[in-house]
């Protein structure tokens, strides 16, 4: 009973070592300076918003930083106009602003797909948003 017990245990250590190796194989790469653009607010008169956010993309691998490293003026430039255009709504709420990550996210797998073969970005991670 207790070889069963141990093989048992043995085996789920080598079980969650494999999650735990696969998961650590991720890396991330931080957009420098933050992004801060307009939006426009909704009412009658003309008035700008602003806002600012950190972003960070989770890559795969971590020899795929490099890659987006190479290509972040093509990202942020993205990044840019997809926050540059949004509503005031989608600045605001929580909603909104998962949309406009997951905008984010689909549009940088397209453009590294378009300059790699290889969508390379795994994830789109607001770590600051600000608004006004």
């Amino acid at each position: 009973m207790k070889l069963i017990r141990t093989l048992g245990l043995l085996l789920t250590m080598c079980l969650l070592s494999t999650v735990a190796s696969a998961q650590d194989d991720v890396a991330y790469y931080g957009f420098e300076p933050d992004i801060t653009t307009n939006f426009i607010k909704e009412g009658n008169d003309y008035r700008l918003g602003f806002v600012r956010v950190a972003v960070e993309v989770m890559v795969p691998d971590p020899s795929y930083v490099s890659v987006v490293e190479h290509h972040a003026p093509l990202l942020r430039n993205e990044f840019i106009s997809i926050l540059s255009t949004a509503t005031e709504r989608q600045v605001r709420t929580m909603t909104g602003r998962d949309q406009l990550r997951l905008k984010c996210l689909e549009r940088a797998k397209e453009l590294m797909t378009q300059e790699t073969g290889n969508p390379v970005i795994k994830e789109v991670i607001f770590t600051k948003y600000i608004y006004q």
